[in-house]
């Protein structure tokens, strides 16, 4: 999928919302990097690095959500029915 120059009005409710699960997200991964320099066991930091990767699938659904109540089901009521391929192709990455 190719950048686009298109842009979403968010609320300040979801823009807020999004914004701290990333610093969470942030933080945690800043975590890991300083269990790494105190040379911890591997073990915990898997655990930790399988906590930020299920942050970010959670962050990641949200913003799907967000994404095809807002945006797309305004494209579709817009005749915009190429939303539909790009909603698929972005399905399609997240998959991988």
């Amino acid at each position: 999928m190719e950048h686009t120059d298109r842009h979403k009005k968010r609320s300040e409710t979801e823009k807020a919302s999004l914004i701290t699960r990333l610093k969470k997200i942030e933080g945690q991964v800043r975590g890991i990097e300083k269990m790494v320099e105190e040379d911890r066991y591997c073990p915990d930091i898997l655990i930790q690095v399988s906590a930020v990767t299920s942050a970010l699938g959670s962050f990641n659904t949200a913003l799907l959500a967000e994404h095809i109540t807002s945006c797309v089901k305004e494209d579709i009521r817009n005749g915009r029915d190429e939303a539909i391929d790009e909603l698929c192709e972005v399905l399609r990455k997240l998959m991988k």
